[in-house]
């Protein structure tokens, strides 16, 4: 409302209150009434316009821009790729840039001060060690869930067939090292197959293993069920029985202090929503449970 709209409205009162209260006859107060009432309407309406400018800045501060910076576990790899790529034609003009590694060194460096506005754990114990230093905003949440599968060359050479060949010195393993999330998967495989297995190698994330397996560095390797679906024509999987076998969460939450603090919220909710889950569905995760 300007300072003209304001000078108006008081003479326009007095003159409808010299009005209303002229003569002996009192017959004016209702039309005071109207008249004031039409005066607090335009007042309102005045100030409702003046006020509108700002909320809709408010509104247009919440649209995605810019870039979001994603640290994912490596497990994610091909399905967050897709995932972003469908967030950013979900939002011209935005890019999603990922740093896919092991959990636990994600974990460390967010805790370092590494500068990420999401982070995307294959396991809670990972997620934990942010939310303890106080580095997570908000309460991670599960979006999907992964079990194991034993990766074997493409044709099984060595007629791998169950965990307990794996026990065999003559077959050479790799695993991931077990504080990584795949590694503490295939601990917990081992454990309930009732084997021991001594690998040869211990990768720091479970695309190392995949690496080792499909270049024929060793014969098979503890990975999980959508690195095997990934590596189709490269590798086979050897399905390990329920009773056996292992299942890790993934929780996401985004990082305190996220230089894109909108686009973390909005990407997050993409990744939870049905577009992100029939991605994840696709590669082989299972539902969040």
């Amino acid at each position: 409302m300007d300072a003209g709209s304001e000078a108006d409205v008081p003479r326009l009162s007095a003159r409808a209150g010299a009005r209303s209260w002229r003569g002996p006859r009192r017959r004016h107060p209702a039309l005071f009434t109207v008249v004031c009432a039409a005066i607090a309407a335009l007042v309102l309406a005045a100030c409702s316009s003046s006020t509108s400018t700002p909320s809709a800045s408010s509104s247009g501060s919440g649209k995605v821009s810019g870039s979001v910076v994603v640290f994912a576990a490596t497990s994610l790899t091909d399905a967050f790729n897709k995932i972003g790529a469908q967030f950013e034609k979900a939002h011209p003009g935005v890019t999603v840039k990922f740093n896919y590694n092991g959990s636990s060194s994600l974990a460390t460096s967010i805790t370092q001060g590494a500068p990420a506005d999401v982070f995307a754990s294959a396991a809670p114990a990972n997620m934990k060690t942010v939310t303890d230093a106080g580095d997570a905003a908000g309460t991670p949440q599960v979006f999907t869930r992964n079990t194991g599968e034993i990766m074997v060359e493409k044709g099984n050479p060595k007629k791998i067939m169950s965990v307990k060949d794996l026990a065999n010195p003559a077959i050479k393993v790799a695993v991931c090292a077990p504080e990584v999330p795949c590694g503490a998967v295939a601990t917990a495989i081992f454990k309930n197959a009732g084997v021991t297995v001594k690998p040869v190698s211990e990768e720091t994330n479970v695309g190392g293993v995949v690496t080792k397996v499909t270049l024929g560095e060793v014969d098979a390797g503890i990975v999980y069920v959508t690195d095997v679906k990934e590596s189709e024509g490269k590798a086979i999987g050897v399905p390990i029985p329920a009773s056996q076998n292992d299942i890790t969460e993934y929780p996401i939450a985004q990082v305190k202090g996220a230089p894109n603090a909108t686009g973390a919220k909005a990407f997050i909710s993409y990744v939870l929503g049905p577009d992100g889950q029939k991605v994840l569905a696709s590669f082989g995760f299972l539902p969040p449970g």
